[in-house]
C-alpha cells in the first residue's frame, strides 16, 4: 500500500461538479492498494500517518501530528500509485489491486483512521475526481507500507 501524503492548508474532491470530502486544516491522502497488500498494511499506515510529525509546534519546529493542530484528513484513492513505470513508456498495473478488493482496504484504512479518533473526508472510490490541493510548505510524504522506499 502506498500513500502521499501532503500538509494542506485546505483539501477538496469533486464527483461531476459535486463535492463528496472537503476538509480545513489536515493532510490530503493518496492512497494506492497494491495486489499483495493486506488489512496489516492498511492498519500499519493508519497509524504511522496519524502520528506522523509534519506540523509545526508553537516553537516553529516540525513536531505535532494532525491530532495535536486538530486537523482533518482527506483521503483520495489513487489506484495510479501503484503503477511500474520502469519499462517502456506505457505504465503496468500488474502491481494495482483489482478494484473489489482495493476498495475493501481503501474503506479500512479509512475506518482504521477513524478508530484512531480523526475526521476523515474522502473522495469517491473508483471515480474520476477532481482535487484541489492547497499545499502548506510544501510538504510533501512519501510512505509504502511494505517499505520500498
Amino acid at each position: 500500500m502506498r500513500a502521499v501524503i501532503q500538509r494542506v492548508q485546505k483539501g477538496r474532491v469533486a464527483v461531476a461538479g459535486h463535492v463528496t470530502g472537503e476538509i480545513a486544516t489536515g493532510l490530503v491522502i493518496l492512497l494506492g492498494v497494491g495486489n499483495q497488500d493486506q488489512a496489516a498494511d492498511a492498519k500499519y499506515l493508519a497509524d504511522k500517518i496519524w502520528h506522523l510529525r509534519i506540523f509545526a509546534d508553537n516553537a516553529g519546529k516540525i513536531n505535532n501530528c494532525v491530532q495535536q493542530v486538530d486537523g482533518e484528513i482527506l483521503v483520495v484513492s489513487q489506484f495510479t500509485l501503484m503503477w511500474d513505470c520502469r519499462k517502456g513508456r506505457r505504465p503496468s498495473f500488474d502491481q494495482a489491486a483489482a478494484p473489489e478488493y482495493a476498495k475493501q482496504l481503501y474503506e479500512y484504512f479509512i475506518a482504521c483512521l477513524r478508530e484512531l479518533g480523526a475526521r476523515v473526508a474522502t473522495g469517491e472510490f473508483q471515480a474520476h475526481m477532481l482535487v484541489e490541493i492547497a499545499n502548506d510548505g510544501p510538504v510533501t510524504v512519501l510512505l509504502d507500507s511494505k517499505k520500498e522506499f
